[in-house]
Order: structure tokens, then C-alpha cells, then sequence
């Protein structure tokens, strides 16, 4: 009987074990199924983590668009931070070698924008002295007409050389009615040779781009440009005055940009106004140094520089205070005219006296410009002589 009871302790014993190494067995299986599950669900979501991660990353590298803009300015093959940093340094020195052309060049290869109407031979036969890069809307044709007739036309310069080019996209105006108005363009662009318009959208806070692919033209199709004036369509530009007195035939200046200087200006913050900069988008207290939209006048190898920086800039959608960003990025001042009524943001009340001896004025109706143009040119020979 007690052999009976001892080897029934034993056999109980062994089977507690038994039981035991079976439980810790289906423990430790759990354990590793669902590690093993866990592992999967990482290796499973992993290439999206990453996927995310990159995303963030190239939205942090990408340009800023305006929500008007219709595609991205540059592509990826076009970034020049991440092309070639040492390009942004050739441009900054003045050292351009040739692998640094070379860069240039393969920047340039691809059309930011399709051209609907180009003249890429327009600066074929000769480099001009002055190109006037003139940004006007669409449906603005009056507007044209009367600075083709003033200001812009290129006989004013003689032999120097002037080339006016009107800087247009594509809107709502271009599209409907049946595309008249794109029919009207054509008409004009067969007749005048002086249409630049390539298919980005045509809005206000477009204008830095429609600025930045006048630079893009000027450096691919007029490399060779003296000088280069970016304007608006309402202005009064006094291109005699601007040629003979401020850029003077004789020499050539590079690295050179002059225009009306806005000095210490704040970004502001207030969201109901035209001039409203976001905090996100720029959190400086203040602007670097930059000239009035309304015209300013560089250099030709100033175009080539601006567009480069453009690349590794956010884009702002305030034409003339991103171009003082990326004068600043260059190391480059723009210089200070020592007659400051020279250049205008507002409009000058009229008189042949001022009006010689001044580069811009703004505000004006195209019959206006026709009506004072002509004022002016009937008594430029003595403009103080008489009340204007």
C-alpha cells in the first residue's frame, strides 16, 4: 500500500511537470508568434514610414508654391541645392568655369513653362544695350499698344539697340469666349514680334514667377544683354533718360542692379492687405534691402545670377522684395541713385520739366501715357522753358 501511494506521488509528479513544460511551451510560442506578427506589421509598414519620411523631407525642399501657380517652377532635375552647390558659389564670385557653364547649362535645357509664343531670335543678329521686360495681363492690349508707341519703341535708342518684350501667362480671360482673346494675341504676336507668353496662370500673386521666366529668357535666348529693365504696364518710363544719363552708353557695369531702394521695410502682417506675408512664409522683422517692382534696371549677367538663386529659394509671392532676397543670397547691393527722384513707385504729377529728368512714374491710363509721351517729346529740347 505505501509503494502503491509513493508511486502515485511520483506519477502525479511527472505529469505536473508534463502539464508544466506544456504550458511554458505554448507561452513561449505565444511569445514568439507575437514578436514574429509584430516584426511583419514593421517590416509591412516600414517602406510607408519611410515613404512618409521622405515626403516631409522633399516638401521641406521643395519651393513654396502660390496656390495660383499651375506646376512647381523647377522639377527635380532642375534644383540647384541639390544639383551643384558650388555653382551658387561660381555665380556669387564671378567664377564661372567652364564645367560651371557647363551646370548652367544643363539648368537651362528643360522649359520651366511651355511657350505658347517665344522670340528666341530676337537678339540673334545683335546684343542689344537695353531690353525691356514690360509684365502686363492678357486682356490688357490698349495697354501695349500705347507703350509700343511711347516709351517702348525701339527707335528710341538709334544704333544702341532696344528690345521690348511683353511678359503674359494664360487665365480665365485667355480661355473663355471662345478663346478670342488668345486668337487676338496671336494677331498681335505675328504683328509685333514682342509677346512672351507661356502657359502659367496669369495672377497677381504669380508675378514672381512671370519675373523670374523674363530672367529665364534673358539668360537662355539674350546671354549677351547689356542691360535689362523689368517694369509694369501702367508705368511712364523715360527710356532716353534712363539710357543716356543713368546707364551711359560707354562702359558696361556688371553685377549692377539700381532701381527705386526700399530700405528697412517690415513684412506686413496684416491679412486684409495686397501686401500681406505670412509669418510661415517669412518670420524675418525685416526685408533685405530691395527695389520697387514698378522698374527697376540691372545688368544683363544679372539675370543668369537672379534665376540661379531663384532655385533654392522658397518662392514669396511679392515680385520685388523676392528679388531683394536673392540679391541678398548673392552678396549683391543694389546701388542707390543720388538724384532720389529719379526713380518712382508713385505717380509724379505731370510737367515736361520732371518728366525729363526722371526714369519712372506710375499710374497711368494707356490714352494718358499716348497724351504725355507726346507732350514731352514736343518740348524735350527745353523742357524747363515753359510750363509743362
Amino acid at each position: 500500500m505505501r509503494r502503491w501511494k509513493r508511486r502515485h506521488r511520483y506519477c502525479s509528479l511527472a505529469l505536473f511537470l508534463m502539464v508544466l513544460v506544456f504550458v511554458g511551451g505554448l507561452i513561449m510560442q505565444g511569445h514568439w508568434w507575437s514578436g514574429q506578427t509584430n516584426q511583419e506589421k514593421l517590416a509591412s509598414q516600414g517602406p510607408q514610414t519611410m515613404k512618409v519620411f521622405n515626403y516631409t523631407m522633399m516638401n521641406q525642399n521643395k519651393l513654396r508654391e502660390p496656390e495660383e501657380s499651375s506646376t512647381p517652377l523647377i522639377s527635380s532635375e532642375n534644383v540647384i541645392s541639390a544639383l551643384d552647390k558650388s555653382l551658387m558659389q561660381d555665380f556669387k564670385n564671378s567664377n564661372i568655369s567652364s564645367s560651371g557653364e557647363m551646370r548652367a547649362e544643363r539648368i537651362l535645357k528643360d522649359e520651366p513653362y511651355k511657350y505658347i509664343h517665344n522670340e528666341p531670335n530676337a537678339c540673334l543678329l545683335r546684343a542689344p544695350f537695353l531690353v525691356l521686360l514690360i509684365a502686363v495681363e492678357p486682356k490688357k492690349s490698349d495697354a501695349r499698344d500705347a507703350i509700343r508707341k511711347t516709351w517702348g519703341n525701339e527707335s528710341l535708342a538709334g544704333e544702341l539697340g532696344v528690345i521690348r518684350l511683353f511678359l503674359i501667362g494664360v487665365n480665365k480671360d485667355t480661355q473663355s469666349n471662345g478663346g478670342k482673346l488668345q486668337l487676338s494675341i496671336e494677331d498681335e504676336s505675328r504683328q509685333h514680334h514682342d509677346i512672351i507668353q507661356q502657359d502659367y496662370r496669369d495672377s497677381y500673386k504669380n508675378l514672381t514667377l512671370k519675373t523670374l521666366m523674363g530672367m529665364y529668357w534673358i539668360t537662355k535666348y539674350c546671354p549677351e544683354a547689356m542691360y535689362v529693365m523689368k517694369t509694369d504696364s501702367d508705368m511712364f518710363v523715360n527710356t532716353e533718360y534712363l539710357i543716356h544719363q543713368i546707364l551711359k552708353p560707354n562702359g558696361q557695369e556688371r553685377k549692377y542692379f539700381t532701381g527705386y531702394l526700399m530700405m528697412d521695410f517690415s513684412p506686413n502682417r496684416n491679412i486684409r492687405s495686397k501686401w500681406y506675408m505670412p509669418p510661415e512664409l517669412y518670420p524675418d522683422r525685416r526685408y533685405p534691402n530691395f527695389c520697387s517692382g514698378t522698374g527697376y534696371v540691372f545688368s544683363g549677367d544679372m539675370a543668369q545670377r537672379i534665376y540661379v538663386a531663384s532655385l533654392s529659394i522658397p518662392r514669396l509671392h511679392l515680385e520685388d522684395v523676392y528679388v531683394g532676397i536673392c540679391l541678398a543670397k548673392l552678396g549683391i547691393k543694389p546701388v542707390p541713385q543720388t538724384n532720389k527722384k529719379v526713380f518712382n513707385h508713385w505717380r509724379v504729377s505731370y510737367s515736361s520739366c520732371k518728366y525729363s529728368n526722371l526714369v519712372t512714374s506710375h499710374g497711368f491710363h494707356p490714352n494718358e501715357l499716348i497724351q504725355y509721351w507726346k507732350h514731352l517729346q514736343n518740348n524735350k529740347h527745353n523742357p524747363c522753358q515753359r510750363k509743362g
